[in-house]
């Protein structure tokens, strides 16, 4: 029904720098606040949401909960990772979860209940330490990239008893050093990645490739018992903008495959000042930016993350201020093709330092976020019933050191 977005951390080496500081904290699980959370003027709701996951970092756990009539519940109990984490996400039939270790691969979590079971007898599905991950919507590809050059599929099985497990019986797709391979590959312009997401229609997949800019490569989901689901290589990538000096942080598509977003760094002014990039998506994924508007100034540095409603109604951007509390921007969606546009809403939302994911629950009740750097590390709001596509803030935590997450679809 939606996509979930989430957000690496960088470069393989950052990843290993950033990673290795977070387990030097000692704090643990969250805390379960009321619904009216640790922040001044929280709004109190009786409203429940879907299951979410979160990784932290400080014990390398994944964590399960849910918001249950406004309060933030604990599911089951923690999951250690076998290595230090990087990413996470949910596949789309919400019956597996990946996570992205810096030293093991990436392992599979069956999902029941919101529990999480180890799977795949405890072994990774692929040796790849991936910064961006995702799942297409035909639960057949885990597309993911580590940032060495390449973008990789691998194959996995949708259904019965091995669902979520490295498909085996694939038939061979590309050659990695001189010995075949069921991972398919395609080449990427460069070595940095921030973010990748397929389109929900599964036509198309676009990366976030920092200064050289997002990549876009067609996607053949069907293509999982016969070839490469990719085309040869990047049919067409969007460069950065002010005079070459931005940097692609993050990407999303519109749920009804309108248009891609882009969180561009730079995007707006000189050094660092962050903005949205709007292209509608045409015939055969030609990508052609929003004249009107675009880029959109997004309030703050990055944006490093980008979350379309599901409705599509609206399009939420997560920037930082420094050390100081990040911020959610909202604009609304209207038109299509060369009417499409974005209004800015008048009212913003504060997040802790440095929001890195976004994500909308199951039951499109609550707007989720993750800031790395903490005060508060989680945030949870609801839509308001008044002023159309405000964000209202109903839960806080800071309890804990999580840096990634992921929801039910």
């Amino acid at each position: 029904m939606k996509i979930r977005y989430w957000a690496a951390l960088g470069v393989v080496v950052a990843a290993f720098v950033v990673v290795a500081a977070f387990l030097g904290g000692c704090k643990g699980f969250w805390d379960l606040p009321a619904s009216t959370g640790g922040g001044g003027g929280a709004t109190t709701t009786t409203l429940s949401s879907g299951y979410f996951y979160v990784l932290d970092k400080s014990t390398s756990q994944v964590i399960s909960y849910d918001i249950s009539s406004g309060t933030l519940t604990l599911v089951g109990t923690p999951v250690t990772v076998p290595a230090p984490p990087i990413a996470i996400t949910v596949a789309p039939n919400d019956q597996f979860l990946y996570v992205s270790t810096i030293t093991g691969g990436i392992y599979l979590y069956t999902i029941s209940n919101g529990v999480l079971t180890l799977g795949n007898s405890s072994q990774d599905i692929s040796p790849d330490p991936a910064l961006a991950m995702q799942v297409d919507s035909t639960n057949s590809w885990l597309v993911e990239t580590s940032g060495q050059g390449v973008l990789n599929a691998v194959p996995i099985v949708s259904t019965g008893s091995k669902a979520g497990e490295l498909n085996t019986s694939a038939p061979n797709c590309s050659t990695q050093n001189s010995a075949p391979s069921i991972i398919c590959t395609v080449p990427l312009t460069g070595a940095t990645i921030h973010q990748l997401t397929i389109a929900p229609n599964n036509q198309y997949v676009f990366v976030a490739s920092a200064t050289n800019g997002t990549e876009a490569f067609t996607f053949s989901a069907g293509s999982s018992n016969s070839s490469n689901p990719f085309g040869s290589g990047a049919y067409q990538t969007v460069g950065p903008v002010t005079n070459g000096t931005g940097s692609a942080l993050s990407v999303a598509v519109d749920p009804s495959n309108r248009a891609l977003y882009v969180g561009e760094e730079g995007a707006t002014g000189s050094g660092t000042s962050g903005g949205l990039r709007v292209f509608t998506i045409g015939t055969g994924g030609a990508l052609a930016e929003v004249s009107s508007g675009s880029p959109y100034a997004s309030g703050g540095t990055g944006p490093y993350a980008v979350l379309p409603e599901s409705s599509g109604d609206y399009v939420y951007v997560a920037s930082w201020n420094g050390t100081s509390a990040g911020i959610i921007t909202g604009f609304s969606v209207s038109g299509n093709n060369s009417t499409f546009s974005l209004t800015k809403l008048s009212s913003t939302a504060s997040t802790g330092v440095e929001p890195m994911s976004l994500a909308e629950d199951s039951d499109d009740h609550f707007v989720l976020v993750e800031s790395q750097g903490g005060n508060p590390s989680f945030d949870a709001y609801i839509f308001d019933t008044t002023t159309a596509g405000q964000l209202d803030l109903t839960n806080t935590s800071s309890t804990y050191a999580g840096f990634s997450l992921a929801a039910n679809h």
